[in-house]
């Protein structure tokens, strides 16, 4: 009898596990694209790259790579939109040429637009534009108290909402010059850096940042501003992007930093890869993890990919 009732549960066992087998093979795998940054030390180009350097996991699950495509060529295709918080000081102005040049030293395969965020929500000075001197013309000197309360997470959200999704190979990235504080929502624990970086994961869509000094009281409150700065840092962060400070002030020139994000958008790759479909049928983030064995090269990239759901 007892041999018997361990027959019944090693089939029952099988039966189990062919079962779920079978149900993860029916469910499939989803091929997702994300772009991701590859850099030498101290923001240098990289050493040539294959997918064969690649390697990509989901958790500790190896994932199949199916591309490592350099964003180059008829493949550089780029849409940056400028987002410059109304809060920010008139003395932003001062930097007005450095962002001038370095809008002007982006290839011909990269359309700039600039924004203006306040009230939730930005106006276009300059819409996407591969005329890069017109792009130019949307710089202005910032509201200051005129816009000083608002939530910059809610206007970065609403540029994201009206962005209308590109064709294949071409990538959208935001620049974000702000102080980062939520004069809107309050700080430290602003409910809307989630849902801002969760958005733009969802989107494909990468967020850079440059701190700059904003206006009121909260900008004089260096508790507010450390938080402001790491509001900024976890957007970016959580997207792939890169943040950039210079103490708690406005740097000097951002000429440095405008070069190092040139940098990295010179060493953009499309990345592809194989995920565990999920069963929810509107897809759902999931993190996942990049690692290359090639010396003195990091690579760069979002916390999290969306995947694509199973089909009704």
């Amino acid at each position: 009898m007892r041999k018997s009732l361990k027959t019944v549960a090693v089939l029952l066992a099988v039966g189990v596990s062919l079962g779920a087998a079978l149900s993860v093979q029916a469910q499939g795998t989803a091929p997702v694209t994300t772009v991701v940054t590859a850099l030498g030390p101290k923001y240098t180009p990289p050493p040539a790259l294959s997918k064969d350097d690649i390697s990509v996991y989901e958790r500790k699950d190896k994932r199949n790579v199916t591309g490592f495509t350099p964003a180059q060529g008829d493949k550089a295709g780029l849409q940056l939109a400028i987002v410059i918080d109304e809060a920010c000081t008139t003395e932003l102005a001062l930097q007005f040429g450095d962002l001038k040049n370095f809008i002007n030293a982006q290839p011909k395969s990269t359309a700039i637009g600039i924004f203006y965020a306040s009230n939730g929500g930005v106006q276009a000075t300059s819409q996407f534009n591969n005329d890069h001197e017109a792009a130019t013309k949307g710089l202005r000197l910032p509201l200051g108290n005129f816009g000083a309360y608002s939530s910059i997470y809610l206007s970065v959200m609403s540029l994201m909402d009206g962005w209308p999704a590109p064709g294949p190979y071409t990538r959208r990235e935001i620049l974000l010059i702000a102080d980062g504080i939520d004069r809107f929502r309050g700080d430290p624990f602003s409910p809307d850096v989630d849902s801002t970086y969760q958005k733009a994961q969802k989107a494909g869509i990468i967020i850079h940042s440059l701190y700059a000094t904003g206006v009121g009281r909260a900008s004089h409150n260096s508790f507010r501003v450390t938080y402001g700065q790491s509001n900024l840092a976890e957007i970016t962060d959580k997207t792939g992007g890169e943040a950039f400070f210079q103490g708690l002030q406005t740097p000097i020139s951002f000429a440095p930093f405008l070069g190092q994000l040139d940098m990295i958008l010179k060493n953009q790759y499309f990345l592809g890869f194989d995920m565990n479909r999920p069963k929810n049928a509107k897809g759902e983030l999931r993190p996942f993890g990049i690692k290359t064995e090639v010396k003195n090269v990091e690579i760069g990239s979002a916390s999290q990919v969306f995947v694509p759901g199973t089909p009704k």
